[in-house]
């Protein structure tokens, strides 16, 4: 687990991950829970990104995106939840530190992509809603391309400074990480270096891609809303929100939860709350995505229901 080193000083090699090893009573439904998580949250997000891109219907620059962020949610998903899994059953919470910093890798950059995409798709409302006159010539198809292209880059370069910044680090303390996945606060703190260029480091990151683009979002949902109330007729005013009604509801759970976390400093008090916190964007937003959209949204509706007729009918 740690190899010896000049001297008493030893270096760390592998981690352990507490995750939720306080509560050994629950490891079997824990598991159980999450494996079905894992499951419908895979299924779900699969079954939107097919439907984005069989349906002619849903080929605009709006379902463009949700494709982007159904995918995304799928890796998302699949870079923390089987290896949770595989801890609730065997037991086995040791990771070494490169499986450790590749997890970060994936997370981080995952999670970036996320919060810009998450923005963009504000920003592809705020045209739809704020100026359609305008909306066609703006929103091209080589712009949905470039959006979307911008935050995948974005999210992975920015995780790409943050993990060469750790390979850095010196790991020569306790090697018990307080969660249930590879994260870089928790990383930091283990590190035997002075922490305070590398918890500089994060808030910049944070800053960048968690609360710029909260921000531009926040930003374009006032101008929405604004729009929306000039609306003089009811039915209009309905009509308009509901378009943005389901972007709003995500965006609300997944920022709500990234700004406590990575925005607040972590003290004894606030780390189990923080650990809650991090099952609801890691494990719980990427499910509710898919039942958020395909409920709330008629197209996404009408193309499943299209969908499963063809099925029915064996032209699927």
């Amino acid at each position: 687990m740690a190899s010896p080193e000049q001297g008493n000083e030893t270096f760390i090699t592998e981690f352990i991950l507490l995750g939720f090893g306080t509560l050994p009573e629950l490891q079997i439904l824990l598991f159980l829970l999450f494996l079905v998580i894992y499951i419908a949250t895979v299924a779900g997000n699969i079954l939107i990104v097919t439907l984005a891109v069989t349906d002619q219907h849903l080929h605009t620059p709006m379902y463009f995106f949700l494709g982007n962020l159904s995918c995304l949610e799928t890796f998302y998903t699949s870079t923390i939840l089987p290896s949770m899994l595989t801890g609730l059953l065997t037991e086995d919470r040791t990771v070494s530190f490169s499986g450790c910093l590749t997890q970060y890798y994936f997370f981080g950059s995952l999670a970036g992509t996320e919060c810009l995409l998450l923005s963009v798709m504000s920003y592809d409302r705020y045209l739809a809603i704020c100026n359609p006159m305008h909306y066609a010539a703006r929103m091209s198809g080589r712009v949905w391309l470039q959006l979307a292209g911008g935050s995948w880059l974005g999210g992975f370069l920015g995780s790409s400074i943050a993990m060469l910044s750790i390979s850095q680090l010196t790991f020569c303390g306790p090697n018990d990480i307080d969660h249930f996945f590879c994260d870089l606060i928790p990383l930091i703190n283990l590190s035997c270096n002075d922490p305070q260029l590398m918890e500089m480091l994060a808030f910049t990151l944070s800053l960048i891609f968690l609360l710029v683009p909260f921000l531009l979002t926040l930003m374009s949902y006032i101008c929405i809303i604004a729009t929306i109330l000039r609306i003089p007729s009811t039915t209009g005013r309905q009509k308009a929100f509901s378009t943005c009604s389901s972007h709003l509801i995500v965006v609300t759970i997944y920022y709500g939860t990234l700004l406590i976390v990575y925005m607040f400093p972590t003290t004894n008090a606030l780390s189990d709350f923080k650990k809650v916190l991090s099952v609801v964007y890691t494990v719980l937003t990427p499910l509710v995505n898919p039942l958020i959209y395909s409920l709330r949204n008629k197209e996404v509706k009408e193309a499943l229901r299209k969908a499963c007729t063809r099925c029915r009918f064996g032209q699927c």
